[in-house]
């Protein structure tokens, strides 16, 4: 695990930035930026997002979280994709004593129909390793074990597909191609909003960007429609 050096103020509120599976800290360099830009302290950690279950993600992350937790300040989790079931197992597991807001981006909060298909093939499984194979549907995975939630929880779904298989054939409409809106909702959210994004353009879609500082500042989207 690579943790990114911390930057900002230690009296101005934390975000812990989690990517998602495959991806690495860079993915999420844009919204860091912005995050920085209005005031928010952030780590953004790098993980083995292919090599281990979620729950051992989440434990391996946790010494640099507590470091950074260690401010004066709320600590807020930004997520895309896989990163936010990282974040939901993080906080059932070694939740922060300041916990703020979460905002997750494209999180299959009840699976993905892509990672059903998928989960039968040697490739899928020697690539996304174990915690690819929790992305699925199925009642015991991780999406749908994890506890539920009583924390400030935003969501923003992605509504635009790249991939016309997946987007068209295998997934559930409105999707982002990778995770379908209705996935990415999540019992007991705050609140949701829809952005015309794919599922790895989300982390840098101006709207998004836009509605995850929103969300941290307000514990409200400025709008529950698409954008």
């Amino acid at each position: 695990m690579h943790e990114a050096p911390q930057s900002g103020d230690a009296r101005c509120p934390g975000v812990v930035l989690l990517h998602g599976i495959a991806r690495t800290s860079a993915s999420l360099a844009k919204l860091e930026r912005a995050l920085q830009g209005s005031g928010f302290t952030t780590l953004n950690i790098d993980y083995p997002s292919r090599r281990e279950p979620i729950a051992d993600i989440a434990d391996d992350i946790h010494p640099a979280i507590a470091r950074f937790a260690e401010r004066d300040a709320p600590l807020h989790f930004v997520a895309h994709s896989m990163g936010g079931l990282v974040a939901r197992a993080y906080i059932a597991r070694h939740r922060p004593a300041r916990l703020g807001r979460v905002v997750m981006l494209g999180t299959p909060n009840s699976g993905s129909e892509v990672a059903d298909l998928l989960q039968g093939f040697s490739p899928y499984r020697a690539f996304y390793g174990p915690a690819g194979l929790e992305l699925t549907t199925t009642p015991a995975t991780a999406p749908n074990a994890l506890p539920a939630i009583d924390y400030p929880v935003g969501v923003i779904a992605g509504s635009r597909f790249i991939d016309p298989v997946a987007g068209l054939l295998v997934l559930p409409k409105p999707n982002d191609g990778r995770v379908s809106v209705r996935s990415a909702m999540l019992a007991g959210m705050t609140d949701h909003v829809i952005v015309k994004a794919s599922h790895t353009g989300l982390p840098r879609h101006p709207a998004a960007i836009e509605q995850t500082i929103a969300f941290l500042r307000d514990g409200r989207f400025r709008a529950a429609s698409v954008t």
